[in-house]
């Protein structure tokens, strides 16, 4: 209980000594003084921490705080000039060596001076922080001035970075930049000490620091001078990929130093001096350098230097679109070159053609013709196009990060310099047609897909699809018409694809010529077996494909020909049993678009041979000549009535090819109407099956196209009218402009229209009635017609009456005559 007792009662605290009249305040202050004298020359471990503590707190508790604070920093003070003396005057630079691995050790011994200073400094000052803490928390507050750590950062400031010494450690600092800049070693842990000197050390309480202030724009100015010169040195002395990566290491090296020993504040106003120095006003002439920039990266697949380029490109506002701009040049000129090759505008060379001047009399070789074109030009072309959208697509994934809007600066250059070509749609075709009829033997499905996918890769940058679609039309009829495709999942793949990118309308015809090809199939199935139950059969098997008219390109022109009897009871045979299936439907024969097997007699051996329809009728007029006898030229076109252009190729075919069927005289290989032909009985062959292939270009000559052009004119014509037609009901009024962009955004899946052509068709349409001009005159209104308004009523009605299309055409045709 009296052990319990004595814990609860309260120990008593001496109250502080009082100053008697044999220690006053003058007398304590000595005495701390000579102790704070001792602690900066670091002699504090003989100090007891305790008795300083105890003077200190009671030069505050007894209102001399003013005394004690103003005495601290006057010690300070004395002791920094002291340093400032004998620590680092005698390290400045003396600046007279020549040699810059010299010059940087002084600089760096100036540098660690100054680091030993302020390590020095801020011990002692941590130190007296301990000893004064009653100071800082009592009197710095009442007396509205710095604590003693801050007062030690002011006083720093004042007798230690002051002229001359902060402008020697400046161009210290700038001239160990300077140096490591130019490729020498220099002590990074110095620069860093000093640096960190500067970031802690503020102009004034609040504001910017050292660094800020003093170094940082001193730094920047210096670097944007540096890489101004060498920016242009660099461009007169390296090539392109040695200048991209001289740019890079110069943006990893400033990057590096903002870590090391600069402050990462910096590091952007840095970044941007080299980028406004070096790339900015020097990427286009980089880009452009002969014999080492882009272009010739991309020849020399340098996907490791495009990378750089597009890296470095991509950090400036203006780089990515010159990048863009120079990739698309390069295209252009890549693509230009690919087409005039194919169009055959090869410059000749001159010794050669003086040669050939000399072997042909005289008379100086000429290029090619570019109307003479050949399949292996068209295959050449696309080709070309492929291999050059394969090397750009590789670029483009290793090399730009399959940038988006690299991608469609790729695609808009493919698109100009595709179109360009005014074969393009042809030639496209005639590549996919090669490759269904005899390129995909072997093949495996990836490999044919693959193949196909290449086509559908040109065929997307087609401004005129309507035009491929022509070409298309009429080498998928003849790959039909003759059995020559490879595969009819390779066609129907194709098809697909076709229909994927154009739509359902694009490929309806093409899938009713292969509807049409199963139908025939059918009907000759049903044909042969009404042969086996007739009584009077044709001589000749005969093969048939009923071609719906709508659908198939080449029944709009049929090419005359007199049959033989035995091909004409053939054929009436036919019609006779076709006609008893189907009424209502007349059938025209197309033999410019079939072909026969005929064995053929000759002196040595029979051989069957593969001709076409006009071949064989031609061959028949020789079957009943004895030997010896000619037939003229103007005798075989008016027996088989042959128009001249078809006569004379499949007469060439016969007599002047590789297998001579007929005889010309005189000999030659161009057939003129003046020749005659007998039938070569000495042929021989050591084939048994031999194929008469007609003598015909693969590519259009220019008549052809022209023809060709006219049609899609044409029709072009009819599509826009219907388009326009097709809105304007929708809308019923609309301005010009507005009508205008529709139209041209309707039809640019098939073709790009003219807006002449767009206006001459609203004009046309005016003059019909279908729609009137406003007052204004920059607007139309859609007019409903009377006949439109009788014609929906009588449709209805007649609808209702259970008549099918075709009946009710021809009520209301009756109706109206």
């Amino acid at each position: 209980m009296a052990t319990a007792a004595a814990r609860r009662v309260k120990p008593k605290i001496k109250p502080p000594r009082k100053h008697g009249p044999d220690v006053s305040i003058e007398q304590t202050w000595q005495m701390l003084s000579k102790n704070i004298k001792e602690i900066l020359n670091h002699n504090a471990s003989n100090l007891s921490f305790e008795e300083n503590h105890r003077y200190a707190y009671n030069m505050v508790l007894f209102k001399s705080g003013d005394i004690l604070y103003k005495g601290m920093r006057q010690l300070v003070a004395e002791e920094l000039d002291r340093l400032a003396q004998q620590e680092i005057i005698p390290t400045f630079p003396a600046g007279t060596s020549g040699d810059p691995m010299q010059r940087s050790q002084e600089n760096e011994l100036l540098l660690k001076a100054l680091k030993r200073t302020w390590d020095d400094h801020t011990s002692n000052m941590a130190k007296l922080g301990q000893i004064l803490k009653y100071m800082d928390k009592i009197y710095t507050k009442s007396a509205e001035v710095p604590e003693t750590w801050d007062a030690g950062l002011e006083l720093f400031l004042k007798h230690i970075i002051r002229p001359p010494i902060k402008d020697r450690l400046i161009t210290a600092i700038l001239n160990q930049l300077e140096f490591e800049r130019e490729g020498y070693t220099i002590n990074r842990s110095a620069m860093k000490g000093c640096v960190d000197v500067f970031l802690s050390l503020n102009v004034q309480s609040g504001g910017p620091t050292v660094y800020v202030h003093d170094l940082e724009p001193v730094l920047l100015e210096e670097s944007s001078a540096f890489y101004r010169t060498l920016g242009q040195t660099l461009l007169d002395t390296c090539d392109a990929p040695e200048y991209l990566r001289r740019v890079e290491a110069r943006l990893e090296s400033e990057e590096s130093r903002t870590q090391y020993y600069l402050s990462s504040q910096t590091a952007t106003p840095l970044r941007q001096i080299i980028e406004d120095t070096l790339l900015t006003p020097h990427l286009g002439s980089v880009i452009s350098m002969d014999n080492s920039g882009l272009d010739n990266m991309v020849d020399f697949d340098k996907t490791d230097d495009l990378a750089r380029l597009y890296r470095l490109s991509t950090i400036i506002p203006t780089g990515l679109t010159s990048l863009k701009k120079a990739l698309k040049n390069s295209i252009s000129s890549r693509g230009k070159t690919i087409n005039q090759t194919s169009l055959g505008f090869d410059v000749p060379d001159p010794e050669a053609a003086g040669q050939n001047k000399e072997e042909n009399g005289g008379s100086s070789s000429k290029s090619r013709p570019s109307g003479a074109q050949t399949l292996a030009s068209a295959l050449k072309w696309v080709q070309d196009v492929l291999d050059l959208k394969d090397k750009f697509d590789t670029i483009w994934k290793m090399s730009f990060d399959s940038d988006r809007e690299i991608e469609a600066a790729v695609i808009e250059a493919f698109e100009t310099f595709i179109n360009k070509n005014d074969k393009c749609s042809e030639f496209i075709s005639l590549f996919i047609d090669e490759n269904l009829k005899k390129g995909l033997k072997g093949k495996t499905d990836a490999e044919v897909d693959s193949t196909l996918e290449k086509a559908i890769i040109v065929f997307r940058y087609l401004s005129e699809k309507d035009v491929f679609e022509r070409y298309y039309k009429n080498h998928l009829a003849k790959r039909l018409l003759l059995g020559r495709s490879v595969s009819d999942d390779a066609e129907r793949g194709m098809l697909a694809k076709l229909k994927v990118e154009c739509g359902y309308q694009f490929t309806q015809k093409l899938e009713g010529m292969f509807h049409d090809m199963k139908i025939s199939d059918d009907t000759m199935q049903a044909y042969r077996k009404h042969l086996e139950n007739a009584t009077l059969t044709p001589g000749i098997d005969l093969s048939v494909i009923v071609m719906t008219s709508t659908f198939w390109p080449m029944t709009h022109s049929s090419s005359p020909c007199k049959m033989p009897i035995e091909l004409l009871t053939a054929t009436q045979s036919f019609e006779k049993f076709y006609n008893s299936r189907h009424s209502g439907r007349r059938l025209t024969w197309q033999p410019s678009l079939g072909n026969a097997d005929v064995r053929v007699a000759f002196n040595s051996r029979k051989h069957d041979l593969n001709v076409s329809t006009f071949a064989c009728v031609i061959l028949l007029l020789f079957q009943n000549l004895a030997e010896g006898e000619f037939l003229t030229y103007e005798e075989i076109r008016e027996m088989t009535s042959i128009e001249d252009a078809d006569l004379q190729r499949h007469l060439q075919s016969l007599a002047c090819a590789k297998f001579k069927i007929l005889k010309k005289h005189p000999p030659g290989r161009e057939v003129d109407r003046t020749d005659s032909f007998s039938f070569n009985s000495g042929f021989a062959s050591s084939l048994q099956k031999i194929k008469i292939s007609t003598i015909s270009s693969k590519v259009e000559n220019n008549e052809e196209r022209q023809e060709t052009k006219s049609r899609i004119d044409e029709e072009r014509r009819h599509q826009t009218e219907a388009c326009i037609v097709r809105i304007m009901k929708d809308r019923k009024h609309m301005t010009h402009n507005d009508l205008i962009n529709e139209v041209t955004r309707l039809l640019a899946s098939r073709f790009l229209p003219n807006p002449n052509i767009i206006k001459k068709r609203i004009e046309g349409l005016i003059e019909r009635e279908y729609l009137e001009r406003c007052e204004d005159r920059k607007s139309y209104n859609y007019l409903v017609s009377l006949f439109a308004l009788t014609f929906t009523p009588l449709l209805n009605y007649f609808s209702s009456c259970r008549l099918n299309r075709r009946r009710r055409r021809c009520c209301i045709y009756h109706f109206y005559h």
